[in-house]
């Protein structure tokens, strides 16, 4: 049997902007998603990922297109040699934590391994993007990214055929956050494609929002490695304000953000794809994070407390 693991994620500044070029920082986080893959009698797929009520239904067709990229990437043909699938992991899959990038990067490594290539994370990476692209349409490349390599990342995306940018960013020490969960899944597909439907409805407002996010995700950079936590809050709330105006926020985001704020944390925003999903609220210290975290939970959602950096 062979194996394979993909880091869940977070985005601290960049969702949907990193589409257009814009730079984001992001970073992976401990939970992850484990492929087991197997020869057997027939295809099939065990999905044993815990995950929202409903995620797994949402995503059906997502998902099934990312398999089909896999299999042609790594030449396998499924009708002929038949494998069994099976994922599981401590991930907890919902809109916004990097689940689908975390399920491409998983099975990647495991068809890897199966297969005796001997592919370095760049190609696993590679595997992993051809299998979002199919999914999600138009995928910034930022969650496969972080899901392979790990860690703190200064990403941009390569537009015209150039390739990513990517830098590792170091800091003082891991920073507590609260991952705090809407129960919504959404198809990252559709909001990408309605982002950019508005965007070519506004393209003056727009070209404003990212020319403002752009300064946004440079001061946060900066921020993060003077390890300014207080000014890194500011900024992500700013961030957030530009994801309202161009349309992926919605009332269960903007009540966690708001019940986050009211008990202490330095900034919150969402994360991901939007209209559901995470929001991420940074609260350094671990005190503050359990603080936050059972605000947060008393309101009826659930929380995932974790570190970034």
């Amino acid at each position: 049997m062979a194996q394979g693991k993909g880091f869940g994620k977070t985005i601290l500044f960049g969702e949907h902007f990193v589409v257009y070029g814009m730079p984001a920082v992001a970073s992976a986080i401990g939970d992850y998603t484990l492929a087991e893959v197997e020869p057997s009698k027939k295809t099939e797929i065990i999905d044993n990922r815990p995950a929202t009520e409903g995620y797994k239904e949402t995503k059906r067709e997502e998902m099934q297109r990312e398999f089909g990229a896999l299999f042609r990437f790594f030449g396998v043909k499924p009708e002929k040699n038949p494998l069994k699938i099976t994922l599981s992991g401590n991930l907890f899959c919902t809109s916004g934590v990097g689940a689908s990038a975390a399920l491409a990067v998983s099975i990647s490594r495991a068809l890897n391994d199966m297969l005796g290539l001997g592919m370095d994370d760049e190609k696993i990476n590679n595997a992993a993007y051809a299998a979002e692209e199919a999914g999600s349409g138009k995928p910034s490349g930022i969650d496969n990214t972080c899901s392979t390599y790990g860690g703190l990342l200064w990403f941009a995306k390569g537009l015209g055929g150039r390739p990513n940018t990517m830098k590792r960013l170091s800091i003082r020490k891991p920073v507590e956050i609260v991952l705090g969960n809407t129960g919504i899944t959404q198809e990252t597909k559709v909001v990408v494609d309605d982002v950019a439907a508005w965007g070519k409805e506004s393209p003056d407002e727009f070209r404003q929002i990212l020319d403002d996010y752009a300064e946004t995700a440079s001061k946060g950079k900066q921020a993060m490695q003077s390890f300014d936590m207080r000014k890194v809050g500011l900024l992500m709330d700013r961030n957030q304000e530009l994801l309202r105006r161009v349309g992926v926020s919605c009332n269960e985001i903007e009540n966690i953000i708001g019940i986050a704020k009211d008990n202490g944390a330095a900034g919150a925003k969402l994360t991901g794809t939007g209209r559901g999903g995470y929001v991420i609220c940074l609260t350094p210290g671990e005190g503050l994070q359990g603080k936050v975290a059972k605000a947060i939970e008393a309101a009826g959602f659930g929380t995932l407390k974790t570190t970034i950096g």
